[in-house]
């Protein structure tokens, strides 16, 4: 009934939506199985996108060609650029959605991609011939050919939810969860696990008193995610901040026999960095209160997101609780929040292209390789339906180093180290940060993606006129003198300390009181030579211009440390190699570096349990 196709796509979460999207913008065709149409990159969680490093990782998407940074554009109801008291390698941009409006932008763009087509079913097995997934077969018992297999499952492989005492199959509120293929893979040869995530209740956003809130807005300049035309906020709606308290705390520790972490029903680890509220009451029981953020979920519902709040705890317990905390005590909940345990597959069974060592034209992406998080998984589904589509026309495969993107870092660290927990994106996991800022994602990625044929002519071109615009102001900043009573009528205007001799400009700029904004619209000499007609147009180059002017040292010496690293990664190690035979390995490194097979001595060099002394044992062996 159904074509033969190039990339077949399970699961259209975050993931499977953009490995899709890859894949077909590139030219295969694919066909995208959900067991539910209308539920298409629903946000399951927060109904947000970016945050700390998650950020850079939506621009990344998107400088390569990949779609949530113009979901999130179209979508967004608030903007806000993170840690922006700190250096530009932590300025991290977030985006409050509507999260109904957001699975209809990308739906509507999936299905104005010419190669994609859809298929309502669930999938319960793989079709393996040699070793080699040829396709699926789903619970109406359809085969579906194809070259190549994405597997983006999400929390549904075998799902449990759990409230209080009560659990029942899902993998997610109101959907089944999925059986057959985590069996078939560990029959397969597979290794599996168990990991848990939750969500907090959802309220009614009139029940709630918001003056007895802290407000917290959108800037007032608002930014976006995407390099594209995307629309520009012009209006936003805020979230609030209130805390839970004593009280709060008194009344869930009275459910906590009954809550299925803690009576040992739940065996999967839940995420260290998202916990839930009665983990955090257990965790830092020192702490008299928790933070709640209070979120709206679109522009035109009433429903509230109480972040901060996930909870397992029986329903009652938890209505009780939400009514103890300021500005929720007449609060009228719409649903409460839940549990989910679910099968996962240690990642350090994939390559870089997250194609299974085990079965060739196999791809994971998501939370099936343990990650948490829509960025993390929609960047994983972007690098599998790139490489899906490459690996079956022949060609090179598509890895980003560590010191090209934070998408490189979190492949890395997966393949690499494994995890037996959540794994969430932190800006400190990145050894290049300040290389890896959110301004510069399309200087460092679009020409990549316009090389492998899913960033657009348009998009080359635009970047090509920024890296100009940024060249023409940093060369005039270089070769441009400002005399002495001029600059420091400026500085003193300015909170800095005056000169006493001629200077040039880019002297100037590297002061931390001096903005590049002022010094621009400030001298009418540079406004004329930029011929800059809107300065609204200009901020995100002037702020790249500025940033790679008064960090200019410290980038630089980044820069030579990534180089350097990256000699490493040149040094190429065949997967047939036999570790075992090299006794001056430590037992511990001999065993790691066979079962994970490591690609180059970089990544081997990364491997826990693999010393520096190790890496020397394998450098003097290649020599040789």
């Amino acid at each position: 009934m159904l074509k033969n196709y190039d990339v077949i796509v399970v699961g259209a979460g975050h993931a499977g939506c953009e490995a899709a999207a890859a894949a077909a913008n590139m030219g295969s065709s694919v066909l995208l199985i959900t067991s539910n149409m209308q539920t298409i990159a629903q946000m399951s969680c927060n109904p947000a996108m970016g945050g700390i490093a998650k950020g850079q990782i939506v621009r990344e998407i998107d400088a390569l060609g990949g779609y949530s940074g113009i979901v999130t554009d179209r979508s967004m109801i608030q903007f806000r650029m993170l840690n922006k008291s700190k250096g530009p390698a932590m300025w991290s941009p977030r985006a409050q959605c509507d999260r109904m409006l957001f699975a209809q932008e990308w739906r509507l763009l999936l299905e104005q991609t010419p190669n994609v087509d859809f298929w309502q079913d669930t999938v319960n097995e793989i079709l393996v011939v040699n070793n080699s997934a040829v396709g699926v077969k789903t619970t109406m018992g359809i085969e579906i050919k194809g070259s190549s297999v994405v597997l983006t499952n999400g929390t549904f492989l075998n799902g449990i939810i759990h409230i209080g005492e009560k659990q029942f199959g899902g993998g997610r509120a109101g959907e089944k969860a999925v059986t057959g293929i985590t069996e078939q893979l560990i029959s397969l040869g597979f290794e599996s696990g168990r990991m848990k995530t939750g969500t907090p209740p959802r309220v009614d956003g009139r029940s709630l008193d918001y003056s007895k809130m802290e407000e917290q807005p959108g800037d007032e300049n608002p930014g976006k995610f995407s390099y594209t035309d995307t629309p520009k906020l012009t209006k936003q709606k805020s979230c609030y901040i209130t805390h839970t308290n004593s009280s709060v705390h008194e009344i869930l520790k009275t459910g906590f026999d009954k809550s299925p972490m803690y009576n040992g029903r739940i065996q999967g680890i839940g995420p260290r960095y998202c916990p839930s509220i009665e983990d955090k009451i257990n965790r830092f029981s020192d702490k008299n209160r928790h933070q709640i953020f209070v979120e709206p979920e679109g522009w035109n519902t009433v429903e509230i997101y109480v972040n901060g709040f996930s909870t397992s705890l029986p329903e009652e317990i938890q209505l009780k609780a939400l009514k103890s905390i300021n500005g929720f005590e007449n609060v009228k909940m719409f649903r409460p929040g839940y549990a989910i345990e679910y099968d996962y597959f240690p990642p350090i069974q994939l390559t870089h292209t997250l194609e299974t060592k085990l079965i060739e034209n196999l791809y994971f992406a998501g939370q099936i390789n343990g990650t948490t998080g829509y960025e993390e998984a929609a960047c994983q589904g972007l690098v599998a339906g790139i490489n899906a589509h490459l690996k079956i026309n022949g060609k090179p495969t598509f890895v980003l180093n560590r010191s090209a993107a934070y998408i490189g870092v979190l492949i890395d660290d997966l393949i690499t180290k494994g995890t037996d927990e959540p794994y969430r994106m932190f800006t400190s996991r990145a050894e290049y940060r300040i290389l890896l800022r959110q301004d510069n994602a399309d200087n460092r990625l679009t020409k990549i993606g316009h090389q492998i044929g899913l960033a657009s002519n348009e998009r080359l071109e635009a970047i090509s006129n920024k890296d100009k615009i940024i060249e023409n102001i940093i060369k005039y900043f270089k070769i441009t003198s400002i005399e002495v009573d001029v600059c420091n009528n400026f500085l003193t205007r300015h909170g800095s300390n005056n000169i006493n001799q001629k200077t040039k400009l880019i002297n100037i700029i590297s002061r931390p009181e001096v903005h590049l904004i002022d010094m621009l619209f400030e001298f009418v000499e540079v406004y004329d030579y930029l011929n800059i007609k809107d300065k609204s147009t200009f901020t995100e180059i002037i702020e790249q211009a500025e940033i790679l002017m008064k960090y200019y040292g410290y980038i630089e010496k980044e820069k030579e440390m990534a180089e350097k690293i990256l000699r490493l990664e040149n040094i190429l190690l065949h997967d047939t190699f036999d570790y075992l035979k090299l006794t001056s390995l430590s037992s511990e490194a001999r065993e790691k570096l066979t079962t994970i097979k490591p690609v180059t001595l970089g990544q081997a060099s990364r491997i826990s349990g693999v010393s520096p002394s190790d890496i020397g044992v394998l450098m003097s062996y290649l020599g040789r």
